[in-house]
């Protein structure tokens, strides 16, 4: 009697294909950005083969083109201190909407009111944000963290309220009769709890605030100072007939996520998790 096969052929296959689609890519940004531009031909042989001799030339290059450690450092400024303003503040904004909300409709409106944030393109928001962080004196980094706080307050306030729906109010009411005020109870236990919720609001927000680009180029245009992903595309309008310099400078603009992924992926992980099934 034949034994029938444990292998899920169409999802083996799907995900074969999805890996390629992956790996190819990769890939090819790998060899041509070792690559010189003599070795660049028109054919798919010579595009696809190994560099002749592995250099560093092209990066060092595009480093200096963009920039490099300026855009990277102002870039982990920008991520850094969103999103540790994120977790402080949405995390107090999504404790009171969330454990008032059911009781009050003034919180519901409050709540209701900053949700909806998130159906607001960001083209409607463009110009006012120009002229408003012109007058504010804020047309810099700080006006770039000052956005970003309140654009990702919708999604980071939604995600809180709604993990506060799991932490027993007994806790709180437990504190309040050993003399706990509403402050303490916050910090010394509620804080603490929403620790994978924290980790999914850090990931969400830096994943975000790292990879964006119009913010930057909108407030920050003409200061002089670029974030990494803006140092990337202005490079790109000016060398992107050199492909070797280019994908040599694709692949500095992702290192830094690599290697922070590689770092904390545990982290990362448990934190999604837990905040997703608790």
């Amino acid at each position: 009697m034949r034994r029938k096969s444990d292998v899920n052929w169409p999802v083996t296959i799907l995900l074969i294909l999805g890996l390629v689609t992956i790996i190819f890519p990769l890939y090819m940004t790998v060899v041509i950005a070792f690559k010189q531009p003599s070795e660049m031909t028109n054919s798919i042989s010579g595009i696809l083969s190994l560099p002749k001799s592995w250099s560093l030339d092209n990066f060092s290059e595009a480093m200096r083109v963009t920039d490099f450690w300026h855009s990277l450092l102002n870039s982990v400024v920008v991520t850094g201190i969103t999103v540790v303003i994120s977790i402080v503040l949405h995390s107090l904004i999504g404790y009171a909407i969330g454990r008032n909300k059911a009781k009050s409709k003034f919180y519901k409106f409050i709540y209701l009111f900053i949700v909806s944030g998130m159906f607001v393109p960001f083209a409607i928001l463009m110009m006012p944000l120009v002229k408003q962080t012109a007058q504010l004196g804020i047309a810099n980094i700080v006006g770039v963290i000052v956005c970003y706080v309140v654009f990702y307050m919708p999604m980071n306030v939604l995600l809180y309220s709604g993990y506060l729906t799991n932490i027993p109010v007994a806790l709180e009411e437990a504190a309040r009769v050993d003399g706990a005020s509403t402050w303490k109870t916050y910090w010394s236990i509620i804080f603490p709890i929403m620790k994978p919720m924290h980790a999914t609001v850090a990931v969400l927000t830096a994943l975000g605030t790292w990879n964006d680009v119009m913010t930057p180029l909108v407030i920050m245009s003409g200061s002089g100072m670029n974030t990494l992903p803006l140092a990337q595309m202005t490079f790109q309008t000016q060398f992107g007939t050199n492909y070797n310099l280019a994908f040599a400078s694709y692949l500095l603009a992702l290192l830094p996520l690599l290697i922070f992924y590689l770092i904390c992926q545990k982290q990362i992980l448990n934190g999604v998790v837990n905040g997703a099934v608790k």
